[in-house]
């Protein structure tokens, strides 16, 4: 195909929609294992890991918005056919948000009888986005397909996505936290690694079983040879992860910033090997990124506002890691001090309300 300006505005969209999806789940990902592993904790432990992701965890939503986004606008086409694919499963994953959501705000303002509820809340609001989200996967890269051996790999996407995204999230709170709760996500982390890794390895090998344009692209030379990288580098970055987790005295020094790295690399040699799997389809062996994109003229005028809202967006997200990188803190809860004499709320009658409890969630940088 000669690449045209018309046959490369395609590919500039689909390169954007992937960079947001894969920022997406590595940043969602980790507060979305961080509320995984919240009833594993004690209650004061909660509000730290709570206060590790209060100031990113909404801001991280924004990139499956802007993913989405562009999925709609520059390729209609498939839009419309993986939403109708994925209706469901997208309904549930709004569900699981939506609990998060509420209950992220509801946990700081609610009295101590009912807060272990809202804990409660978010945890089961994060597992089942997290499913959720494993559903779709399987069934994305299955074609949608319906048949048993389809629905079961689904079924096994769903139920070890949530290892990883709680892989990302002890690596969080092993670089954010400290003392008693950073040796507890050591041992989430112990506890989650060699699953997550049995996991990718089973997902890796079962795929081009399941579909027979992944595994012509895999398995056929000189493109094995030069895939090797991929796997090489998701082997490399599990062991540096188990080396570091198996001995204490690097977390102390530290380095336990290390596993977290080592999980976001796997992801994103993960979804190396996916795009390349996939490419040139945007829904494997049904549409092409140039069938189900938009008009030329329409993304010509849509580049415009992508080329605004993109930069803005990393610019945002950069500055507030920036800022409220470091330890987090311990979340407080003020409360005003009622004026004295006359003017106190005894000689008005009024009764103060309390202001909504207030939590220091960051340190600046």
């Amino acid at each position: 195909m000669q690449m045209t300006w018309a046959n490369f505005l395609p590919l500039i969209f689909m390169g954007v929609m992937g960079l947001a999806l894969l920022i997406y789940v590595v940043l969602d990902g980790y507060d979305l294992g961080v509320g995984i592993l919240l009833p594993l904790a004690d209650d004061d432990e909660k509000d730290i890991m709570v206060s590790s992701i209060g100031p990113f965890w909404d801001a991280n939503e924004t990139w499956l918005v802007l993913g989405i986004g562009v999925l709609l606008v520059a390729f209609p086409k498939a839009h419309g056919l993986v939403l109708s694919a994925l209706y469901l499963p997208v309904a549930v994953m709004l569900i699981g948000l939506a609990l998060r959501g509420v209950s992220f705000d509801f946990r700081v303002k609610a009295r101590d009888s009912h807060k272990n509820f809202w804990n409660w809340l978010f945890a089961i609001g994060s597992m089942v986005t997290s499913m959720a989200q494993g559903w779709m996967l399987g069934s994305y890269l299955t074609g949608f397909g319906y048949g048993t051996v389809s629905l079961l790999f689904s079924l096994g996407i769903a139920l070890t996505l949530p290892t990883a995204y709680a892989m990302l999230g002890a690596g969080w709170l092993i670089m954010k936290t400290w003392g008693k709760l950073q040796l507890k996500a050591v041992q989430w982390a112990r506890a989650v690694l060699l699953p997550m890794g049995l996991a990718l390895v089973g997902i890796s090998l079962a795929t081009p079983m399941i579909s027979h344009t992944v595994f012509a692209k895999w398995f056929a030379l000189p493109e094995f040879i030069g895939l090797m990288p991929i796997p090489l580098a998701c082997a490399a970055a599990f062991f540096a992860s188990l080396q570091v987790l198996n001995k204490p005295k690097i977390v102390a020094a530290g380095y336990g910033w290390i596993v977290f790295a080592s999980t976001v690399l796997i992801f994103v040699m993960a979804f190396l090997g996916l795009a390349y799997s996939i490419f040139p389809f945007i829904v494997i062996d049904k549409l092409t990124v140039w069938q189900a994109a938009s008009s030329t003229a329409a993304l010509q005028i849509i580049l415009v506002g992508v080329a605004i809202t993109l930069p803005a967006i990393l610019g945002y997200t950069a500055f507030m890691y920036k800022i409220f990188w470091g330890p987090a803190t311990m979340l407080s809860y003020a409360m005003p001090e009622p004026p004295a004499g006359p003017a106190g709320p005894e000689a008005s009658g009024v009764v103060a309300t309390p202001v909504v409890p207030v939590a220091r969630t960051g340190a600046a940088g």
